[in-house]
């Protein structure tokens, strides 16, 4: 059937009470805008509302697949991560009992005068400074003045490093004296409440 354009010139004419004996070309003009306007409001009072609400699924959907693939990682290598644990744990207790406790820091003092007067060098100063509290640990420095030869003092900075306790040397400041070499610096060992637990522990 042949849309005929010019039968839409009797829209304003039309009476609704006979809308069954309007023309057909006019029927579906009316049809089409009823059809539009009810999928506008559909839309605005239906559908729109709700799309935050879906969107807000979609990132939650999207964070719950990222948390199950997390898991299911961590599930699938359960052993290795286990394993892992215990090898922390085990190096991590290592170290505390490379840390001094409370009752090996004065004898720790006599290691660094051994490993020195073995290198060759002669103390001119060695004291202990006060200790600095930290978050996870104390902080022990060791002031510290020793003259000799360049030599000697890298062979006693080499033998301090191979002490059994955890000792580091820090700010080296040189100088040349008439009868040598003059060596200033500062030494620290740390200390942790877990290594004083320990030590607690073997009373």
């Amino acid at each position: 059937m042949k849309f005929d354009v010019s039968k839409l010139k009797e829209l304003n004419e039309l009476d609704f009470e006979q809308i069954a004996i309007w023309p057909h070309e006019v029927r579906i003009v009316v049809a089409a805008f009823v059809a539009i306007l009810v999928g506008a409001l559909s839309y605005y009072l239906l559908i729109s509302p709700k799309l935050p609400i879906q969107d807000a699924a979609e990132l939650k959907e999207q964070e719950l697949k990222l948390q199950f693939e997390a898991k299911y990682r961590i599930a699938a290598n359960l052993d290795a991560y286990e394993a892992q644990l215990k090898q922390i744990r085990e190096d991590f207790s290592s170290m505390l009992k490379s840390l001094p406790t409370s009752n090996e820091t004065p004898g720790l003092l006599d290691d660094i005068t051994y490993v020195g007067t073995a290198s060759g060098l002669t103390f001119e100063l060695l004291n202990w400074q006060q200790e600095v509290p930290k978050e996870f640990y104390t902080e022990l420095p060791i002031e510290m003045e020793v003259s000799g030869g360049y030599h000697n003092f890298g062979e006693f900075v080499a033998k301090v490093a191979d002490l059994p306790r955890i000792v580091t040397l820090h700010d080296f400041e040189i100088k040349r004296q008439p009868n040598g070499l003059s060596l200033k610096l500062q030494a620290k060992t740390y200390r942790s409440e877990s290594a004083s637990e320990l030590e607690g522990d073997e009373k």
